[in-house]
């Protein structure tokens, strides 16, 4: 806004005119900025700076005052320099002029910036994450000196600013005050923007979902840089070092994010301990997340500082895209490491304690009575450790007209105690899997418990023989044995022993021992009536 400043009505102006013109109808939120630019100073001697002086403490969006001549040249690039300066390292959404301190959203920005840095979760930061932080934001660390000059600026302004010669989070809040203040909120904004946050000091939807193509028929998985960076954040937040996450300990994990990202439902998902989450547990729930919702995953990774913390790119740098379902058929193997089981049957069958049992839970479990739809847990193919996830679906899901039955094993699970709960097994098994390359294991559960009355269609058994499954396998949750899981999980790995191949193989290799033991026959007879010949 430029006003003239040998006619002080130009002044005025701004107040009545020109500001209610720009940011009137601007009641909250971030108002436009403004620079005052007082033209024509060839023409006045000495400056017009107490006249303006009132109207820049009236409004906080007047970011500076620059005084030129158009006609002479003078100050003309600076006030352009400013503008710019104005627009991409605002002061208004940091600091509160009247109030002389940071505004809240800036506040709770930089104390999360604050906790990603701390390390040691000492709840201050060391000379040596005070570099590490410089070096991440500012592409170089501190001269010694300079680190010792900027604690001693804190120490006199601030009490209990700097404890054990480490600089505390008011310390660190009131140095990026003191950089407003000054006039270089551009240094707040560089920290700002490196940890992902736009003008309105929300991360930014670019940081939180960086772009990732997940073709048809391919799955998402964390990678090693992945699962490094979220077991270092266990091990920083596991203060007692037992391997277990406590509930003040997840709570700490937690405090960066604007809520928690993961509620009750978790203990029915992964395994858990009295004392908290194990390692185990947790790096299975981050398997999950990857899997089933990688923009989430994506996201909460955003929050715990990824891209900057790795110094990446974004965090889709910690995510691998498997390759399509349908080259892994064409091989007969994958190379996932991550893999789904849809455990499928009627309700009452027996699925979700089939999932609880999974987890190494009884009936008498207190968690085992509710359900989470999903369990997931590590299991052991041919030397190899694959993440195993049982997926409940209930059979009548199946019969509808677009049925989602996708997956890399199926598990047809019914009541063997009630024969006719296999019928809608059958069923989906003809709708959705016959004719396509899944690999399925009819499971029969309640093995414990009595068999029922036969029913006069086709046994479970008799389906299988007829469709080269296999028999169907025995399973109790009273007494759960984890060979099941780990035949799913095999034949998931491994495509070429799925059962239908398993059948025609066996077919074959017993045609060929037979022909082979025929042959091997009629030479021994042949060689017998010869010494019989000679010896007579």
């Amino acid at each position: 806004m430029v006003y003239d400043v040998s006619q002080a009505a130009t002044i005025e102006k701004i107040r009545t005119k020109w500001i209610p013109l720009v940011n009137g109808a601007t009641e909250r939120g971030p108002r436009v900025p403004i620079i005052l630019v007082g033209n024509k100073s060839d023409l006045r001697p000495g400056s017009s700076m107490e006249a303006v002086l009132p109207l820049m403490n009236q409004f906080p969006e007047i970011e500076t005052c620059v005084e030129c001549s158009a006609k002479n040249l003078r100050n003309i690039s600076e006030l352009f320099y400013y503008a710019q300066k104005a627009v991409l390292h605002p002061t208004a959404p940091l600091y509160d002029p009247e109030a002389k301190q940071l505004r809240p959203a800036c506040t709770q920005a930089l104390t999360r910036i604050f906790r990603l840095s701390d390390q040691d979760l000492d709840q201050m930061l060391s000379d040596q994450e005070l570099n590490a932080f410089q070096k991440s934001c500012f592409g170089h660390p501190l001269a010694p000196q300079a680190l010792e000059d900027v604690k001693t600026v804190v120490h006199k302004n601030v009490a209990g600013g700097v404890r054990d010669g480490r600089l505390t989070l008011d310390g660190f809040l009131f140095l990026n005050m003191l950089f407003i203040q000054r006039g270089r909120h551009e240094t707040t904004w560089a920290i700002l923007r490196r940890f992902g946050y736009g003008d309105d000091l929300e991360l930014t939807a670019d940081y939180l979902s960086p772009p990732l193509h997940v073709p048809a028929g391919c799955s998402t998985e964390l990678n090693h840089l992945g699962y490094q960076f979220v077991q270092r954040l266990f091990e920083k937040h596991d203060q007692d070092a037992d391997g277990v996450l406590s509930p003040s300990e997840l709570q700490s994990f937690f405090s960066v994010f604007p809520a928690p990202p993961w509620g009750p439902e978790l203990r029915w998902a992964v395994r858990v301990e009295p004392a908290g989450l194990p390692l185990h547990g947790y790096l299975c729930q981050w398997t999950l997340l990857a899997y089933l919702d990688v923009r989430r995953c994506l996201e909460l990774l955003g929050h715990l500082g990824y891209p900057t913390l790795c110094e990446q790119d974004s965090q889709a740098q910690a995510i691998t895209v498997t390759r399509a379902k349908r080259l892994d058929q064409e091989k007969g193997q994958t190379q996932r490491n991550v893999l789904l089981c849809k455990v499928v049957g009627t309700r009452g069958a027996g699925k979700s304690a089939f999932l609880q049992a999974f987890l190494g839970r009884s009936l008498g479990h207190p968690d085992a009575g509710d359900a989470a739809g999903y369990a997931i847990n590590t299991v052991q193919v041919n030397g190899q450790e694959k993440y195993l996830i049982l997926c409940e679906v209930e059979a009548d899901s199946l019969l509808v007209a677009t049925p989602d039955a996708a997956c890399d094993v199926a598990c047809l699970l019914f009541d063997g105690s009630d024969p006719g709960s296999f019928t809608p097994c059958a069923s989906i098994y003809k709708r959705c899997f016959m004719d396509g390359q899944t690999p399925c294991l009819v499971v029969s559960c309640k093995a414990d418990l009595p068999e029922g009355v036969p029913q006069p269609s086709l046994s479970a058994a008799e389906f299988c023989l007829r469709h080269r499954l296999p028999a169907p396998t025995p399973f109790s949750c009273t007494a759960p044995s984890p060979a099941v899981f780990t035949r799913l999980a095999t034949m998931a790995t491994l495509q070429h022993l799925a059962p239908g191949e398993l059948h025609t193989t066996s077919f074959w290799l017993r045609v060929t021992l037979g022909a082979i033991g025929a042959t091997v026959a009629a030479v021994l007879s042949l060689s017998l009536y010869r010494v019989l010949v000679r010896s007579r």
